[in-house]
């Protein structure tokens, strides 16, 4: 059989580690890992395996038998990168290349490839940069060269970047200042523009879930937009608003933010909270689940973790949407929509088909309804929780000072008023 010799040749590798209790079933994080890799182009994904191992080696991850066998399979095959689902150590991974004489690509560099992939705005592309030097920084750098990249990526999979030299980590960190200074500006565009949003004021509603969840699906059903929308992992990155008129109900912005993933990396996390922060300033959250998905519990325990790690609370109003019920059985999707209407806050839908959208924005209307007044209120200097407790959660129009402490004018919800007063 012809091989496309224009894209890598690839192999994915799930390491199943006995000694580490996981949630999450091995044959689904293979196929999850399978997907990363098909969504970059340049990959030509020929096969993939579970490696069951008693625990990880330190110096080589998998013991000698079975390295052995891996490279036997991978020269047969001709494979040029081996993709392993989990975390890699420098070490372990320069053995593994020198063990299997291909290149070696963890579960964070082959997200943070896809990243780089995707991103189109500016903020989208420094925020990829900024954590692609961070996790560089951490290891035994290969070729740094981001500044000749022939492609979308990184180079990690190839191109330039393919040549191991050694990295000045003094480069990378003045890099990463520099970096952070034009992110700087970007956010501090974004936060003006988020303020003047405010003064309208729109209610801003995010979707928010698992990536492939279907978000852009629902986004675009809503605002008759045409975001990309495809069956394939982080398809879409950048954050897209769109003004929408709820029925009977007040003008939102709508807004898409980047998928999640389980065991997204640390340094993604924190690159992309400017992105997300759009999340934090939502009066409402639109928790959007593959409810046909074997998997659907754990992604949305994964997506509640970084949820909270960005510092969104109980507090904030969250509506939970099981989509693509049309894929389900019937019974097991009549069973589904039966247990949505029980519960508060969960709602059935296909935003392929439509249905239970309408029913849907009803219930976002009536969350939003008088959702924020303006209030003028004085605190005293002595305050200063308050106050921060204010600014922490996005209210405050405009400040001044005062003789005796501060006049605030807040755009807030009663329910924020409620827990202010309880300060």
């Amino acid at each position: 059989m012809e091989h496309d010799r224009t894209r890598t040749r690839a192999w994915v590798l799930h390491p199943e580690i006995k000694s580490e209790t996981s949630r999450r079933d091995p044959s689904a994080a293979l196929a999850e890992a399978v997907s990363l890799a098909m969504a970059l182009p340049d990959l030509d994904v020929i096969g993939n395996g579970i490696v069951r191992l008693p625990k990880a080696h330190a110096g080589m991850l998998f013991g000698s038998g079975k390295i052995e066998e891996i490279a036997q399979m991978l020269k047969a095959e001709e494979v040029e990168l081996v993709l392993i689902d989990g975390p890699v150590t420098p070490v372990q991974q320069r053995n593994l290349e020198k063990a299997w004489k291909v290149k070696i690509l963890d579960r964070t560099g082959l997200i943070l490839e896809i990243f780089s992939d995707r991103a189109r705005t500016r903020e989208g592309v420094l925020q990829v940069e900024m954590a692609a030097l961070s996790y560089q920084r951490t290891r035994l750098v290969r070729a740094w060269t981001h500044l000749e990249r022939q492609r979308g990526g990184l180079g990690f999979v190839g191109g330039p970047g393919e040549t191991q030299i050694e990295a000045d980590r003094r480069a990378i960190d003045d890099q990463l200042v520099r970096l952070r200074r034009q992110l700087e500006k970007v956010v501090k565009t974004r936060t003006l523009h988020r303020a003047a949003r405010a003064k309208v004021p729109y209610p801003i509603v995010a979707l928010v879930g698992y990536t492939n969840a279907g978000k852009s699906t629902v986004f675009n059903r809503l605002t008759g937009a045409e975001v990309l929308a495809k069956d394939m992992l982080f398809a879409t990155l950048d954050p897209t608003m769109r003004r929408v008129e709820l029925p009977d109900g007040p003008e939102i912005i709508l807004s898409d933010t980047v998928g999640f993933i389980s065991d997204l990396p640390t340094e993604l996390v924190a690159s992309f909270r400017a992105t997300l922060e759009e999340v934090l300033a939502a009066d409402v959250i639109l928790h959007v689940r593959d409810i046909s998905h074997d998997e659907t519990v754990t992604q949305a325990e994964d997506v509640e973790t970084i949820l909270s790690s960005l510092g969104v609370d109980d507090s904030r109003e969250m509506i939970e949407v099981w989509n693509k019920i049309d894929l389900l059985p019937e019974e097991e999707a009549e069973a589904r929509r039966e247990r949505a209407a029980r519960e508060d806050g969960v709602h059935a839908i296909s935003a392929i088909t439509g249905e239970g959208l309408d029913v849907l924005l009803v219930e976002v209307a009536e969350k939003l309804q008088g959702v924020r007044r303006e209030e003028r209120l004085e605190l005293a200097f002595s305050q200063g929780k308050q106050r921060a407790w204010l600014f922490a959660q996005d209210v405050v129009q405009q400040e001044e000072q005062s003789e005796t402490g501060f006049v605030l004018s807040v755009l807030w919800t009663d329910k924020q008023r409620a827990q202010f007063e309880k300060l």
